[in-house]
């Protein structure tokens, strides 16, 4: 697992992407892309990390977020039966004058606003969610012309929630952005043996205060508690595979069982061996 800017296509024979139910709540995906991204999750109750924005949903939950935002999969830590829709799309999806085009023009103001995440509650949810439900079953042109009624709907609806006061692009520039993942895939290459905070803060030229408040501020988590998610996330995967407890501590990283142990049980709610048993029952 690499946390990192994703490289998104559209769909073949689409102008834009759906992902349904990406199975990815085992996964602490802190990631940026410069497409647009509709998101509705069912049957659950999580956490809706988008830029400096942390709350809790529950139930269900719908947001809309602009490009290069920085957020955390919806489906992150969830351990319910659970329906996840994401729908990704670029700008120009419509082509270079769509959100030019008068009739669109409350369709352009969500986009707008999008650039700060907006959540929607109440009947909106309800309504665009069951449609987003069946967008993946609809021929390419329904498909199509769904998702402009479902943007529409979202425009007019007073049922919305501005997640972040400010436009997140203007928080996040882009060599932050670079620097953030770059830091990623360091750690993706490294998680398996001890890292230094002075190794990282080295690693992107900044003092070890500087470096704090960076990652603080990049991904609302300090360093150790940014690795000690990375690493049991690795951990679970080699429980699922068959490691024991032992040897998927030392091979995700950490350097004590017993401290492996306290960590993984306050990540995910309950210790290694709880979760592989969990698994091996379902």
């Amino acid at each position: 697992m690499k946390v990192k800017k994703e490289e998104i296509q559209p769909d073949t024979n689409s102008s834009f992407r759906i992902l349904l139910t990406p199975q990815l709540q085992t996964v602490f995906l802190w990631h940026y892309h410069p497409e647009y991204e509709l998101v509705y999750i069912t049957g659950a109750s999580g956490n809706r990390h988008v830029g400096d924005h942390i709350s809790c949903y529950e139930g269900s939950d719908l947001v809309f977020i602009g490009p290069n935002i920085p957020h955390l999969n919806f489906d992150y830590g969830v351990k319910t039966d659970h329906r996840k829709v994401v729908v990704q799309m670029k700008a120009d999806f419509m082509g270079e004058q769509f959100l030019q085009i008068p009739e669109f023009a409350a369709i352009a103001r969500l986009f707008k606003l999008a650039c700060n995440g907006v959540s929607f509650f109440g009947e909106t949810k309800r309504i665009v969610g069951e449609q987003l439900e069946r967008l993946a079953e609809l021929p390419s042109f329904e498909r199509l012309m769904t998702l402009i009624a479902v943007f529409q709907r979202l425009a007019i609806s007073d049922e919305m929630t501005l997640l972040n006061e400010k436009p997140v692009e203007n928080q996040y520039t882009l060599k932050e952005q670079q620097r953030l993942s770059y830091i990623h895939r360091y750690i993706d290459e490294n998680f398996q043996r001890k890292i230094e905070l002075t190794e990282m803060a080295a690693l992107v030229n900044l003092t070890e205060a500087a470096f704090c408040r960076y990652f603080k501020k990049m991904t609302r988590l300090t360093f150790t508690q940014f690795l000690n998610q990375y690493r049991i996330n690795q951990a679970q995967k080699l429980l699922l595979v068959g490691h024991n407890v032992t040897e998927t501590c030392f091979a995700s990283g950490f350097e004590s069982v017993s401290y492996f142990n306290k960590t993984f049980k306050k990540v995910t709610g309950e210790n290694p061996m709880q979760f592989k048993k969990r698994h091996r029952s379902l």
